[in-house]
């Protein structure tokens, strides 16, 4: 644990509650969220009940990989550590139902979501001149991020464009939801 600064190492040692580590790109984010979970393993939690979550693949390794090096192989099980979407997904495929998906559902990519964009476009008459699929994306992820429901995105609108966005914004989740899928903004 040497080379870490004093916030850093207040981080890792730090043995109770959640702890959020918000910094900059480089700061050492992954090295002391790592440190943390070895420490904690290490003082007796058992490490199947961490979980560490991180916005990249790559950071999600690396702290897999450095976990192993710490800890060597552990006889009180694994940490969890993820992608905040991969984590997500975890727990819609568990409880996906309550929200009622079917239980085997798919997550669209942007080419899907395109495709479907452009379908509903054309189911409410609006030329893409008006409003292209992109544009009808960029409205409903705005949405999404805010927790805006549908029927909340018309008072959301503050032009024309919004106000059709939000028509097609209704109909682009009622074609998902039939079709027993999510797109990225949804997990």
């Amino acid at each position: 644990m040497s080379g870490l600064n004093v916030a850093q190492n207040e981080a890792v040692n730090t043995l109770r509650g959640p702890m959020l580590v918000l910094a900059g790109a480089g700061s050492g984010k992954t090295r002391v969220i790592t440190y943390r979970i070895a420490k904690l393993i290490r003082s007796g939690v058992a490490a199947d009940r961490l979980l560490g979550v991180t916005f990249t693949n790559k950071a999600a390794n690396e702290m897999q990989e450095r976990l192993k090096a710490l800890l060597g192989k552990s006889r009180n099980g694994r940490p969890h550590i993820s992608t905040f979407h991969s984590l997500c997904v975890r727990v819609l495929r568990r409880h996906i139902r309550q929200l009622g998906y079917p239980a085997k559902f798919a997550i669209y990519n942007r080419g899907d979501q395109e495709s479907l964009a452009r379908e509903v476009l054309r189911e409410i008459r609006v030329a893409e001149t008006l409003l292209s699929p992109s544009q009808l994306l960029y409205h409903v992820s705005h949405w999404k991020s805010k927790s805006i429901a549908p029927a909340g995105a018309m008072n959301d609108s503050d032009s024309d464009r919004a106000h059709l966005a939000a028509i097609g914004y209704d109909r682009y989740q009622q074609l998902l939801r039939s079709r027993g899928c999510v797109d990225f903004d949804d997990l």
